[in-house]
Order: structure tokens, then C-alpha cells, then sequence
């Protein structure tokens, strides 16, 4: 199937304050945002034509920026009302949006006090991050040669677009052998996460994952806890070493573009797809469409 450009696409994107044409919301290539990464963003999902924690994603968004250094010229009500506007215009039940604010092009040198801050939100279809058929029996992941960096190197606190600089390159590669995702480990070797999505391991019925202290706390993570909390699962938050990894039973991903996914192999690691991992991914399934979780 032939891949239809981001650039050349119908409908409408907001952008600083106005609903543009797709086509016509462009910025110069002498922007701060794409020469020094100065650019924050978040992903979220559009389910039966409701944003999913829109008001969650948003203060997120706010609290990147503060992290990097500027102010969005708008409130967070107003970004909501405008996340809210672009899924409308666009009328999609479902699909994947992104809002964006990064430093323009007023100032082009690594300090740039006086670049003004714009914002965007597109939304578009993105029914799956990977293949379902692929899922039913667990993505496969190869381990990352890149590591997440230490706490006091990097924003880690921000959603940041320089941040993933590291994720192309171990997804690219993760890819050509074949595989979907890669595992990332952190700066001291421990597991962190995928290159878009945290990671959570089933042992004797117990639900394991990587303190996110050097890499974000998804809000699709909080969730999953929460529904797991509610299952009266036991949820034990831990430092993983990779020789941990082996005795793990099962193994997923989370993420708002990956949602709940299984995961059946990382590296020679081997898992199910068990019940614990099928219960947590049927229950975020109903979550976000406001269905009830017996």
C-alpha cells in the first residue's frame, strides 16, 4: 500500500490559534525547533470521537514546556477546546492526534529567547501501531544499542522531540532484523522501556515494570496500573536487571499509539501471550471506550 505523505493529505490542522487547511500548515526551514530540538509533543487517541485523557495529555504538554524553557501562548482550556475542534473538523470516531509546540524561526542560534512559540494539532487514522495479526502472538523486540540517558543529562521530564533522536535509530534498526520495537536499557544497564512505549513483565500472576525514573511515566502506563490495581493484581514498580528478564512468563507494551501490546520475544527471551496480558489489554480496550470493566 502506498504511503500517503503527511504534507499532502485533505482536511484541516489548528495551528496558532486558527483552523488551517492541511496543505497550508507549514513552517520556514530556518526554525529553532527543527535545527536545536527545541520541540515538545503529545500523543493521544480519538476513541468513538472522544479524546482519551485529553485534559491529562494537555498538562503534560504544559509541564514539557516548562521543563524546556517556554511558555505555549495559550491555556490549557484552550488547547482542549482546540484538540476537541480539530477531531471534530476532522471527523474521525477513531484515530491518533498530535499536538505540537515548538520555538520558530525569529532567532537562529542555540540561545533563542526571542523565537516565538507556536502551536499545532493535527489529528489522522492510525487503527493499530503494529500489525494485529502479528499481535495475537506477541510483537517481536529487538534489544536497542542505544541506551536511555541518565536523569541529569537530558529533559527526561519532557516529552520531548530531541529525546527520540535514539529511538529512530534503534527502531530503524530493530526493524531491518526483521523485528517490530526494540527494549531500551537505561544508562545503568537496567530495562527501561521501547523506543515509544513503556514495558511491563508477568511473573506467578504479578505485574512487573521499570521505575521511570530517566524515562517518561506513560500515562497509558498510570492506567494500566490502575486497572490492574482495581483486578487487585499486584503491581510492583522495581529497579530489572537484563538477567531478570528470562524468568518473566509474559511481557507487553504501553503506550497511547501502542496501547496494550503483547510482546512474544525479545532478543532469544521468549513469552506468552497469556491470560494476565489478554484481561489488561481487554480492559484498557473498554476503558477508553467508556465500556464498563467487569
Amino acid at each position: 500500500m502506498a504511503l500517503i505523505p503527511f504534507d499532502d493529505r485533505d482536511g484541516f490542522i489548528w495551528m496558532d490559534g486558527k483552523m488551517l487547511p492541511w496543505r497550508e500548515a507549514k513552517l520556514h526551514v530556518l526554525t529553532h525547533g527543527l535545527h536545536y530540538g527545541s520541540c515538545i509533543f503529545e500523543g493521544q487517541r480519538v476513541y468513538n470521537s472522544k479524546i482519551f485523557k485529553l485534559e491529562e495529555h494537555t498538562a503534560r504538554l504544559f509541564n514539557s514546556a516548562e521543563v524546556m524553557g517556554f511558555k505555549i501562548p495559550f491555556t490549557q482550556q484552550q488547547i482542549n477546546e482546540a484538540c476537541r475542534q480539530v477531531a471534530e473538523a476532522q471527523g474521525f470516531a477513531d484515530a491518533y492526534m498530535r499536538p505540537v509546540a515548538w520555538r520558530g524561526s525569529e532567532q537562529m542560534s542555540v540561545s533563542a529567547q526571542n523565537a516565538k512559540i507556536h502551536v499545532a494539532i493535527g489529528v489522522w487514522e492510525w487503527p493499530s501501531m503494529f500489525d494485529p495479526e502479528i499481535k495475537k502472538n506477541g510483537i517481536k523486540l529487538d534489544i536497542a544499542r542505544w541506551r536511555r540517558p541518565a536523569p541529569d543529562t537530558t529533559p527526561w521530564k519532557a516529552k520531548a522531540a530531541g529525546l527520540y533522536m535514539i529511538c529512530t535509530l534503534s527502531k530503524h534498526e530493530a526493524e531491518a532484523k526483521g523485528c517490530q520495537d526494540a527494549m531500551m536499557y537505561d544508562y545503568r544497564g537496567l530495562v527501561a522501556e521501547a523506543t515509544g512505549a513503556n514495558i511491563f513483565f508477568v511473573k506467578e500472576g504479578k505485574l512487573f515494570t521499570p521505575y521511570a525514573d530517566c524515562f517518561l511515566d506513560g500515562i497509558t502506563r498510570k492506567t494500566v496500573i490502575g486497572l490492574a490495581r482495581n483486578r487487585q493484581i499486584d503491581v510492583v514498580e522495581k529497579y530489572i536487571q537484563s538477567s531478570e528478564v528470562g524468568d518473566f512468563e509474559e511481557c507487553f507494551l504501553t503506550g497511547s499509539a501502542a496501547e496494550v501490546s503483547p510482546v512474544g520475544r525479545i532478543g532469544d527471551w521468549k513469552f506468552k501471550v497469556g491470560k494476565l496480558t489478554q484481561t489488561l489489554a481487554d480492559d484498557y480496550a473498554n476503558t477508553v471506550r467508556g465500556k464498563r470493566v467487569n
